[in-house]
């Protein structure tokens, strides 16, 4: 589920119960009705007036006369007549035993389906009592509700229908065996009751399928099946459609309680044939034909040729009128329910498709409508899950590749570049940036690989590259390009995290070493130049091949600087423009190393030595010689030689591994014994590059 829902209660008798009391009202006031409309015809059954029975009707006053002119004994014609009275007696007793027998029929099935389908719902309504109180559910308890949970309508029919079904089969069994056994009255009544009980069945089961299935489409579907399920049609029957579902209720909610109305229409009728009037004279005819009477000739009338004709007498107008209002009842009761359920089932879909299609205009990727239906809204909706699955795979896709481009082409250059992807570079864009640029390499790797296959070079390369960049990272650099075990980095913001990146990578160093050192490999060390200036960042290289590249003498620089630590004997070495930039140069251990002109370099460079990488022994040592050191570079830089080389001496002497005071200490030497030349300036000058 992708939103927080109440776990709702789970209806099962509730439903069987209302649809019950429903049948009974579609029933009952028809059931009334029919006996008011043939009570006055039973309660001259009970007073022996008629002998209505077998279709056949004799009057008793005619028959004493009868049987007095053929001169019987009176006592005989008294028993004859009480034996008829008497068969007549069990006669309408009969048929209120069978009537009696069909009432009470249905209670005794109806029960059965309510005991069934109470054992069939009792799951289902456990598995939610116990999602609601957040609790366990077994794991079969959950695949039977997942099994069954979209046949619960159907199933639930089919329960109650057993009852109406066997009820009305039981009737029809009645009706065609058994007529000839009714009177007449009984035989009319018994029929009307039949189909007044197959048309509420009918609407009671359809009340029953729409209610249930409302409820498990839009109240069940999300606690018992997953999104990722949800996402299609998970409903096995073949695809309807909403213009039948609006046909079904409009049929429901208009025609059947039409065909009530019909009924009771019906009903209020009376055939004049049903008056059991041999003749009618002027004054009845007037009552049936009202004002018509006067327009019809004289002796025109027969009633022979009325009989079958219809009228409504004052009682049956009360019956009609209350029909009508039972059936319009009727019909309001499920026009309420029925346009609630079919709008809900419409509305509250495609409602909740919008909102996810909102969202995900919005930019939530993750966005899936639950598809609740097996019509044009249940295909309108999965079709907007399969696309929107496709864009967020789509997104995701370009997502990874462009993460994956990042890490050739870092996203700081795009920034700089005034790009939002790499999509949008093109050939010749270019941006002047100051930067300082880190350049780092590993010594005497050349040496250390020729001892490792290549495979092995290129694991211990990933490995070493693996401890050193994220440091780059976390620094707010950026790597350029690794050149072999050479990597360059470009720092755009401060030139101290150019700093603090190189001291902390020089720490990192020896956990790499000590690593390395399990596997048998021989420990290294790296170097660092670092300088600040202004770089040209841009895209170079054909149309078919290109390539983000950082252009300057900033980046020639910073290579050159790394490469004199292996003359000076330091880790890390920075040019003054670099250390000028630093807010705080206190908050680093440093020394003024020399003026040096590089190879490709016109202008003399100020370079500093930055102890904080060093290992903590020769740290202090050239931090205690650091004074000494200056004022021995003082001497030196104003030709006091020999003073200078006494002092670079006693350093060298104190810490050997002071590579730096050996440099000075055989320059001055040689300047000594050589003599100087006339051109000296103190600036050193390299044409080759340190390797």
């Amino acid at each position: 589920m992708t939103e927080s829902k109440k776990v709702p209660r789970f209806h099962g008798l509730r439903i069987y119960l209302i649809a019950t009391i429903l049948y009974i009202f579609l029933v009952l006031p028809l059931s009334l009705i029919l006996l008011a409309k043939y009570g006055p015809d039973w309660a001259d059954n009970g007073n022996s007036s008629f002998l209505i029975y077998g279709n056949n009707e004799t009057q008793l006053s005619d028959t004493i006369p009868q049987v007095q002119d053929e001169v019987l004994p009176r006592d005989s014609l008294e028993s004859e007549l009480e034996s008829e009275i008497q068969a007549t007696e069990e006669n309408i007793q009969k048929d209120e035993q069978m009537l009696i027998k069909t009432i009470n029929l249905l209670p005794q099935l109806l029960i059965i389906s309510f005991l069934v389908g109470f054992a069939f719902n009792l799951p289902f309504k456990i598995y939610f009592n116990r999602k609601r109180k957040k609790k366990t559910i077994s794991e079969g308890l959950k695949k039977f509700v997942k099994r069954f949970i979209l046949k619960v309508p159907m199933i639930n029919v089919g329960i109650l229908s057993i009852s109406y079904g066997l009820i009305l089969i039981y009737m029809l069994y009645v009706i065609i065996f058994h007529n000839h056994d009714f009177s007449d009255i009984v035989s009319r009544f018994y029929i009307r009751y039949f189909f007044i009980s197959v048309l509420a069945s009918l609407l009671t089961l359809i009340f029953v399928y729409n209610w249930e299935k409302h409820r498990v489409h839009i109240r069940y579907l999300d606690f018992v099946f997953s999104m990722e399920e949800l996402k299609k049609r998970i409903f096995k029957v073949k695809a309807g459609k909403i213009r039948n579902r609006l046909w079904v209720s409009s049929a429901v909610t208009t025609l059947l309680p039409l065909i009530l109305v019909i009924f009771y229409l019906f009903l209020g009728l009376t055939n004049i044939q049903e008056l059991n009037l041999q003749e009618i004279d002027d004054k009845g005819w007037r009552i049936l034909l009202g004002k018509y009477y006067d327009l019809l000739e004289e002796g025109s009338l027969s009633f022979s040729n009325m009989q079958d004709l219809f009228y409504v007498n004052i009682f049956d107008s009360i019956l009609m009128l209350t029909g009508i209002f039972s059936g319009i009842f009727v019909a309001f009761i499920y026009i309420l329910f029925f346009v609630n359920w079919t709008t809900s089932d419409i509305v509250l879909p495609v409602s909740e498709l919008l909102r996810k299609m909102e969202k995900t205009g919005k930019g939530e990727m993750d966005q899936f409508s639950i598809v609740r239906t097996n019509d044009e809204i249940g295909v309108l909706t999965e079709g907007y899950n399969d696309m929107s699955q496709k864009i967020k795979d789509y997104i995701t896709s370009i997502s990874r590749i462009n993460q994956a481009n990042a890490r050739f082409v870092p996203k700081q250059f795009l920034e700089y570049l005034g790009k939002e992807s790499i999509a949008d570079i093109s050939l010749g864009d270019q941006v002047q940036q100051e930067m300082t640029v880190l350049f780092c390499d590993i010594r005497n790797f050349t040496t250390i690989s020729e001892d490792m296959t290549p495979r092995e070079n290129f694991n211990f390369l990933n490995n070493y590259l693996g401890y050193m960049e994220p440091i780059i990272r976390r620094n707010k650099g950026f790597v350029d390009k690794y050149i072999g075990d050479s990597i360059m980095a470009l720092f755009s913001q401060r030139a101290e995290d150019a700093l603090n990146a190189a001291i902390e990578m020089r720490i990192k160093l020896v956990e790499f070493n000590q690593v390395m050192e399990q596997f048998g490999k021989p420990p290294i060390s790296n170097g660092f130049g670092i300088h600040t200036g202004n770089l040209m960042l841009g895209i170079v290289g054909g149309e078919g091949r290109m390539d983000g590249t950082v252009i300057s003498d900033a980046v020639n620089l910073s290579s050159r600087l790394e490469g004199l630590n292996k003359l000076y004997g330091g880790s890390i070495i920075i040019s003054e423009d670099t250390l000028i930039r630093i807010n705080d140069p206190s908050h680093y251990n440093y020394r003024f190393l020399d003026i040096v002109k590089v190879k490709g370099k016109k202008e003399a460079v100020y370079i500093f030595e930055v102890l904080d990488g060093e290992p903590a022994e020769i740290k202090e040592l050239k931090i205690s010689t650091k004074t000494e050191f200056g004022k021995a570079l003082q001497l030196y830089k104003n030709m006091q030689f020999e003073k200078a080389l006494e002092i670079f001496l006693s350093i060298y002497s104190e810490n050997p591994d002071d590579k730096a005071a050996k440099v000075y200490l055989n320059r001055c030497k040689k300047l000594i014994r050589e003599g100087v030349p006339d051109d000296w300036d103190g600036i050193q000058k390299f044409e080759n590059k340190f390797e």
